[in-house]
């Protein structure tokens, strides 16, 4: 049994760090239309979510100790008339209990046709070939708002014979396009709404005042205006039955200039790093040095002499191994970029995950001028 640490780092930082300030006017505006970045408040996706069961698999269902997809079944065949003494008795294979999602868009009318996610909760090893029984799809508020029900598309499959398997993606996860049919009315009546609040998807005190600036310009009279860094308010809108989405869709194909903030993303689980373009380091000096413990256990057998009164036992015999590299320095100037910074670690043999450490050091000196966001 052996185990390897390795990455051993040290960052020294210089002294008299100071933040290097990006203008935004140097590169980072972007321009694109206003409906690529708000939405409109109060007019968004519902999520929806019931309980199923799928049938007609070939013998790939759940197996016995999942009871709850053979209760189902029993309080299924009870309603149509079919009476079962002992539901628990019951071998059924070709069957398994799962729960189907959807996402209700928004003014979504009945006999509207959604798309349905059917995903499996017991030990079915796969629902290829499977038919969704019809359910009932709830809403927050524990109301009935749609109905699934029909064959699905799986992105994987299972085969198995004589000891040996391949699977490919998930064969428990399925898909009916179209397959959930709406039953209540979600819609908003905007008929009588005479204020609009624009949203952003990232917040921005100046993108917020352009937004409000360019509506103002477009329309000829000053009714919008910045409420805070997300939201965008359009008072003194008309009543009438197309007045809010002629308003809309009038100002939704405005260009408008964002910028885009200073932001670093770090998945620590895969090793992954994205940074924004704007991303700046202060002076700083990054030494990498490698460090191996290697710890070897090899078992042997003590085997006591003929006619001794002893016992055959293992033994184990266990060897350690240390060996250090040299650390390897980087030095970065004032100014410096994330890009560059991550092209000298590659250069010294850094791995991704020497990168993630190397940063969250870097964010707590205070040398990363930018938000560190780890997932």
């Amino acid at each position: 049994m052996s185990f390897r640490r390795r990455s051993m780092l040290s960052v020294w930082f210089a002294l008299g760090m100071v933040a290097h300030a990006v203008r935004a006017d140097e590169g980072r505006v972007h321009t694109a239309r206003l409906k690529d970045v708000t939405s409109v408040e109060g007019v968004r996706d519902n999520l929806l979510m019931g309980y199923g069961l799928v049938a007609g698999l070939n013998g790939t269902g759940d197996r016995q100790q999942t009871i709850f997809s053979t209760q189902t079944l029993a309080n299924m065949l009870q309603r149509m008339g079919v009476t079962i003494a002992t539901p628990r008795t019951m071998l059924v294979h070709n069957i398994a209990a799962v729960f189907v999602t959807a996402t209700l868009p928004p003014f979504a009318q009945p006999g509207m046709h959604i798309d349905a996610t059917i995903s499996s909760i017991g030990d079915a090893k796969s629902l290829e070939g499977g038919t969704l029984l019809l359910t009932s799809l709830f809403g927050p508020d524990g109301q009935v708002y749609g109905v699934a029900q029909g064959g699905m598309v799986l992105g994987g499959y299972s085969a198995s014979g004589r000891g040996n398997s391949k699977t490919v993606n998930h064969p428990t996860v399925g898909r009916i396009v179209g397959g959930v049919l709406v039953e209540r009315d979600t819609s908003v009546d905007l008929r009588d709404v005479t204020t609009v609040s624009l949203l952003l998807h990232n917040p921005d005190y100046a993108t917020a005042r352009d937004i409000a600036a360019a509506v103002n310009k477009e329309l000829g009279k000053d009714i919008a205006h910045a409420v805070d860094s997300r939201r965008v308010e359009i008072a003194g809108i008309e009543k009438g039955p197309d007045s809010v989405p002629r308003l809309l869709a009038r100002i939704e194909e405005l260009p408008v200039q964002f910028t885009t903030p200073a932001k670093v993303v770090v998945n620590e689980r895969t090793g992954t790093v994205v940074m924004g373009a704007d991303v700046s380091l202060g002076p700083c000096s990054i030494l990498h040095g490698n460090l191996a413990i290697e710890v070897t256990t090899r078992l042997e057998v003590s085997q006591p002499q003929p006619f001794a009164q002893g016992q055959t036992e293992v033994v184990p015999q266990t060897t350690v191994k240390a060996q250090e590299g040299p650390a390897q320095a980087i030095h970065l100037e004032e100014g410096a970029t994330v890009d560059e910074l991550i092209r000298g670690l590659q250069s010294i043999g850094a791995t991704a995950r020497d990168i993630v450490a190397i940063l969250q050091a870097i964010k707590a000196a205070g040398a990363l001028q930018a938000e560190l966001e780890i997932l």
